[in-house]
Parts: structure tokens; sequence; C-alpha cells
């Protein structure tokens, strides 16, 4: 029930933020569900205690795919799934502890999550390349696959009018 709520939630916020940046409304439920489906799985990794890195790292990999196979699908820009599918993984909480933990001069508390918004930023940024990445290498291997199916089917033509 958590997880459906956790989703639902992060879905509702990752539309609201689409309709502020003017986002098309033909985007907003893929937008939603791209947002919703990674802050589940940003919050599952945390409950199973696999960290702020891994989880970010994952959960941003997936809004990435998602967001390029919705803008493929949909025929928009990928940024439009990408900027509002990313913002409930945006580290605002820990930058406003790290700020007030700065003013209260709380050195520790601050620089603690400092690290805490670095290892999230960072975990996005590498998140976004990684599914960059793996998009590139899917393309390739299909590519390849269809270079390798039409030699095949030359060759056996090239056999055909031999015999």
């Amino acid at each position: 029930m958590q997880l459906l709520l956790e989703f639902f939630m992060a879905g509702i916020a990752t539309i609201g933020f689409g309709i502020i940046i003017n986002i098309p409304k033909r985007a907003l439920i893929a937008a939603g569900a791209i947002g919703g489906v990674s802050w589940t799985i940003y919050w599952a990794m945390l409950q199973v205690r696999l960290g702020l890195a891994l989880s970010a790292l994952t959960a941003t990999t997936v809004i990435a795919l998602l967001s390029l196979y919705a803008a493929r699908r949909m025929k928009l820009p990928m940024i439009i799934f990408n900027i509002p599918g990313i913002v409930p993984l945006v580290p605002g909480g820990q930058a406003y502890q790290m700020i007030r933990n700065f003013a209260l001069s709380n050195s520790d508390m601050a620089t603690h999550f400092m690290l805490e918004v670095g290892e999230i930023a960072g975990s996005i940024g590498i998140g976004f390349l990684m599914a960059e990445f793996i998009d590139r290498l899917q393309r390739k291997i299909i590519i390849t696959l269809k270079e390798h199916k039409q030699r095949s089917k030359s060759k056996s033509a090239n056999n055909t009018e031999k015999e």
C-alpha cells in the first residue's frame, strides 16, 4: 500500500511541476508516470538500505530510459519528460538542511548533508550518462543484427543463383 502511495504522490508532484514549466498537455500523464516509477524505485531501494548513490543512480537511469521511450513514441523532445521526471529525486531537503546547519554553525551536520547532496547530484548526472550509453549500445546491437541478417539473405540469394 505504501509503495502505491509513494508512486501516486510522486506522479502528482511530477505532473504539477510539468504544469508549472508548461510541458504539452499530452505529455503530462507520461511524465507523471515516469516520475512516479522513478521515485518508487528510489524509495524501495532506500527501504532495503541500498544507499543514496545507488538508489539515485538507478532511478535516474530509469527516468532517462523511460523518457527516451516516451519521447520517441510521442514524437516530443526527451527533455520534456526528463525535467519533470527528475523533480522527485532532486535533493532539495538535504540542500536546505545543509544551508540551515551552516547558518547555525553546526558544521558536522552541514558537512553530512553536503555530502548527501553531492552524492545524489553526482548519481543523477551519472545516471543520465548511463542511460545514454545503454541507448547507444542498444542501437549499435540492433544495427549490427540487421546488417548480419541482410548479409545472410544476400549470401543465400547468391547461393541460389549459382545453382
